[in-house]
């Protein structure tokens, strides 16, 4: 007999269940446990759970369960606050339903274009993921009808009112069927959610778990730097501990440029991350980040949520943040899945209150250090490089076909690649940077299913 903690104690579809099992899902999160069966009996949910908790698994369950594919209406929509969590989100739940046939599953986001999004909602949906500026356009243009909406979910609902998008997300759902299942996610519970919840929810059962990290799972260290000795401390910092990947957190976007340009002066390789991006270039970073190319990443707080970023060994504050909440989440990208994190903060002699502020839900009695004096050694350079290629899924460009390239006819060996990212009309994979000409030789030579493609280096400004 299965547990309560056991996905198969669920009255889920056996196809669903069949595939956790081949996922390797078989116990739930405390999110899981708590929210899926109410939200299998077809209840209203808020949920305040942090990211990393297993949410997306908890109401792609829900949605999914309820789906019925003969009908192909657009039945579930889910509202993310960033193009990164839509696409992660996205993501999952294709996997959670690989066993569902022909069910199709549509991102709806800007910062893509839009004219291709048209023709793909012609074709119809099940399930919309997106957010919530892009999916109102299409609303208002009339190239998405909610008519046949089942379940509505609200994903890091804090981060989209944070951002603006109140009145779009009451335009949407004025839009939305008034009898239909409702799931609101946030990490936190301020008034704004309170009311929101009250205004678009029918008796919700409120959910609330525990964060994922204990302070046991991240060692945290406090440091006393002048404000003008920053990006000097900052580098001998990186150069004590030596992570293989580091995440910097910065309270503006210049003060992210200007830190990232500094490391890089100083031989590290180092990327920015801020919300004067374009699209293009977001995606570029994530990528360089995520497939070591970039051992550090300098973020403002719009990366502490919702980007699908695993296994950081160092996150640092180079600014502490002005709300302890915000802390959490940055700090949260390391220690997980049962590993040890380390966070490292730097200070000011006038910010020791807010170091009170942030401790003061937690045992810890923190100690201000002294930064190192002296440089160990030079900076590594990081293990892998990228390779731009001009041609992705919309070529119908798949991994597979560029490792095949890259390796057949006495190509390179396999353990030389690293992780492979395709997009649309660009595809980028990492190779060890002692093969990197060769790499890109292979590429501007030869062809990828049958056909040449340009590629270059990326370089790391």
């Amino acid at each position: 007999m299965a547990s309560d903690s056991q996905f198969s104690s669920l009255n889920l579809k056996p196809a669903l269940l069949s595939n956790l099992s081949d996922l390797g899902y078989n116990t739930m999160t405390p999110i899981q446990a708590a929210a899926l069966p109410a939200i299998l009996q077809g209840s209203d949910v808020l949920g305040k759970a942090k990211t990393g908790s297993g949410k997306t698994a908890t109401f792609g369950l829900g949605l999914l369960q309820r789906l019925e594919v003969e009908r192909f209406r657009v039945q579930a929509l889910v509202l993310c606050p960033t193009r990164e969590l839509a696409d992660q989100v996205a993501a999952e739940l294709r996997k959670l339903a690989r066993s569902i046939h022909n069910i199709k599953i549509l991102t709806l986001c800007g910062g893509a274009a839009f004219g291709p999004q048209v023709g793909s909602l012609e074709h119809g949906a099940h399930i919309i993921v997106g957010t919530p500026g892009r999916v109102h356009d299409h609303l208002r243009k009339g190239n998405l009808q909610l008519g046949d909406l089942q379940t509505l979910v609200l994903d890091e609902a804090d981060r989209m009112l944070d951002m603006g998008f109140a009145e779009t997300l009451d335009a949407i759902l004025d839009l939305a069927p008034k009898q239909r299942q409702t799931l609101l996610f946030s990490a936190t519970y301020p008034e704004a959610i309170e009311s929101m919840a009250k205004r678009v929810q029918h008796n919700p059962q409120v959910i609330e778990v525990e964060a994922v990290h204990s302070d046991h799972d991240i060692e945290q260290m406090f440091y006393k730097v002048p404000l003008e000795n920053r990006t000097q401390v900052l580098g001998l910092l990186l150069q004590k501990y030596l992570p293989e990947s580091c995440m910097v957190f910065c309270n503006t976007k210049r003060e992210t440029q200007d830190v990232a340009d500094a490391l890089l002066q100083q031989g590290f390789s180092a990327v920015a991350l801020h919300g004067d991006m374009i699209q293009k270039d977001r995606d570029r970073t994530l990528v360089l980040f995520a497939n070591q190319s970039a051992s550090v990443m300098v973020a403002t707080d719009v990366a502490a949520r919702g980007l699908d970023i695993a296994e950081v060994d160092l996150v640092v504050n180079y600014q502490l943040s002005r709300d302890p909440e915000v802390h959490v989440h940055r700090i949260g990208r390391t220690g997980r899945a049962g590993k040890r994190g380390r966070a490292v903060s730097m200070l000011n002699e006038n910010e020791k209150f807010k170091v009170e502020l942030i401790c003061a839900d937690s045992d810890a009695s923190p100690e201000l250090k002294n930064p190192p004096v002296n440089r160990l050694q030079t900076p590594q350079k990081a293990e892998f490089v990228t390779l731009e290629i001009e041609g992705g899924k919309k070529q119908k460009v798949r991994p597979g076909d560029i490792v095949g390239a890259l390796t057949g006819d006495g190509g390179l060996s396999v353990k030389t690649l690293g992780k492979i990212h395709c997009f649309p009309f660009h595809s980028f994979v990492a190779v060890k940077r002692s093969h990197a000409r060769e790499a890109l030789e292979k590429i501007q030579t030869g062809k990828i299913k049958g056909r040449s493609f340009r590629a270059r280096l990326v370089k790391i400004r």
